[in-house]
C-alpha cells in the first residue's frame, strides 16, 4: 500500500497538480495538509475518474485544513481539536485495520521564544497535547503523517548551524517533538530507509531559484507504529518544481501488508 503525504498550500488553487500527483503515483492514500477551504468547497469529484472515490476532510475557510483521498474505502473518521484551538489540524481515519492520523501543526512564529512569541508557545503546548493524547493510547497498527513543521535531524535542513537558533529547527521543538516520537513507539519511515545524507520537503517560496540554491528544511514526515512494516520511502522533489507549486513536496512511504 503506497501512502503519500503533502502540504498542498491550497487544496483548490492546486487541484490540477493534485490530479497529476495521483495520475503518475497512484497511491492507495492521499493525506494532505493546509487545504485553506472549507470541506464543502472542496473539489473531490475530480479525483473520482481516477479511482478516488473515498474521502475526508476537515476544512477551515482561508487557513489549515487536512483531508484524505482514498481508493479504498475507509472507517472511523475522526478529527480531534487539541487545545480546543478550534482549527483544523487533525483527520484520522481506519483502513484495513491500520489506523492513519493526518496531522498539520502549527508553525510557530517567527522567534524560538515562549515568553516573546505566543505562536510558539502554542506550537510547543499543541506537540505536548498530541504526546498526551498517543500516551493514552495502545497504539496497534498505526501511522502518522503530516507537515509537522519541525525538521530534527542536523541533515533534515540545508545548514544545522545557522538554523539552529530558528523555529522548526530549535533544540526545544526538537526535544519536544522527540518525546511525542517516543510516546507512541513511532518510527520516522524515511530515516528507517534513507538513514544519512540532506534531504528536505520545503523550499521557501522567496528562494527564486529553489533548486540550485537548495537551502530546504524535511518538514514533512511519515512514522509507523512498530508492528508495521515498510519496502521504500522517498521525497517527490520534482513535484516542487511543476507549475505554480506548493512549497512542500510530496514524501512517499510504501507499506508491506
Amino acid at each position: 500500500m503506497k501512502i503519500i503525504t503533502w502540504n498542498i498550500n491550497s487544496i483548490r488553487l492546486r487541484s490540477p497538480l493534485i490530479y497529476k500527483l495521483l495520475e503518475q503515483e497512484t497511491p492507495d492514500i492521499l493525506c494532505l495538509q493546509e487545504c485553506k477551504s472549507i470541506s464543502e468547497n472542496i473539489p473531490f469529484n475530480v479525483f473520482k475518474p481516477l479511482g478516488y472515490s473515498h474521502y475526508a476532510s476537515w476544512g477551515q475557510k482561508s487557513y489549515n485544513g487536512v483531508a484524505i483521498i482514498s481508493k479504498v474505502p475507509f472507517l472511523n473518521i475522526e478529527k480531534i481539536d487539541f487545545l480546543n484551538c478550534n482549527e483544523s489540524r487533525h483527520l484520522s481515519v481506519e483502513i484495513n485495520g491500520i489506523t492513519i492520523h493526518n496531522f498539520y501543526f502549527p508553525a510557530g512564529g517567527d522567534i524560538p521564544n515562549v515568553n516573546l512569541n505566543k505562536k510558539f508557545d502554542f506550537k510547543l503546548k499543541y506537540i505536548k497535547e498530541v504526546e498526551k493524547y498517543f500516551k493514552l493510547q495502545k497504539l496497534n497498527k498505526s501511522i502518522l503523517v503530516g507537515d509537522l513543521n519541525i525538521a530534527p535531524e542536523e541533515d533534515d535542513v540545508w545548514d544545522h548551524k545557522k538554523l539552529s537558533n530558528l523555529v522548526s529547527h530549535s533544540k526545544i521543538e526538537i526535544n519536544y517533538l522527540n518525546g511525542m516520537k517516543e510516546s507512541g513507539n513511532w518510527v520516522d519511515i524515511f530515516r528507517k530507509h534513507n538513514p544519512s545524507g540532506k534531504y528536505f520537503s520545503w523550499w521557501s517560496y522567496r528562494s527564486k531559484n529553489w533548486q540550485l540554491s537548495n537551502k530546504g528544511r524535511r518538514l514533512d514526515h511519515i512514522w509507523f507504529s512498530k508492528n508495521l512494516k515498510s519496502s521504500n520511502s522517498y521525497i517527490l522533489k520534482e513535484v516542487r518544481g511543476w507549475d505554480k507549486p506548493s512549497d512542500h513536496a510530496p514524501v512517499v512511504a510504501e507499506l508491506i501488508k
